[in-house]
């Protein structure tokens, strides 16, 4: 906070993550902990109904990457909340998850600008998909007659895009293809 231009209150902090039942653990609570204490401290007044905030603070008071955002969005959506606020690196995650408006946090210092209206975040807007176009292979499984189990196992590595290599005992050739994603 006090990389960020705040003020750190000098009393004693107790936070409570309530419900107390609800395991909490990992660095998603520091923003919004960090936000609790201005807004405690009356640094700032925002409109926070309806929204989810989530995200990790370093030390410079930039936001961080956040494990496990899509989970946590989509819990928002089912609890009808309506905003969210994530770290900018996962704000394309977020936006997977329809009915919900999607504000990237880069830092805290510029969160705070937007609760008291020094600026406003930017709403994420996912890009436009690109077209589907037709792709043309060279080469057609149909085309390898039987090794049925050759042909399963390629199909497998080439969907979860790992690389496979085959042997041949007779010729004591190998064949490697590296997997890609499409």
């Amino acid at each position: 906070m006090v990389n960020s231009g705040l003020v750190y209150p000098r009393a004693r902090l107790t936070v409570n993550l309530a419900p107390a039942d609800l395991r909490k653990e990992g660095p998603a609570y520091d923003l919004p902990m960090a936000l609790a204490l201005v807004m405690a401290s009356g640094g700032a007044n925002p409109d926070l109904d309806g929204a989810m905030v989530v995200g990790e603070l370093s030390l410079d008071g930039s936001v961080r990457h956040t494990n496990g955002i899509l989970p946590m969005v989509s819990v928002a959506r089912q609890r009808g909340l309506k905003r969210v606020y994530v770290p900018a690196r996962d704000a394309a995650e977020a936006a997977l998850v329809d009915g919900l408006e999607v504000y990237p946090v880069a830092n805290l210092a510029k969160r705070l600008d937007h609760l008291n209206g020094a600026s406003q975040l930017a709403r994420f807007e996912m890009p436009p998909m690109p077209k589907d176009e037709e792709v043309v292979y060279p080469v057609d499984m149909a085309d390898v007659k039987g090794q049925e189990h050759v042909k399963r196992a390629v199909e497998i590595c080439a969907a979860g895009c790992h690389n496979v290599l085959g042997l041949c005992p007779k010729t004591r050739m190998a064949v490697c293809a590296a997997g890609r994603a499409s």
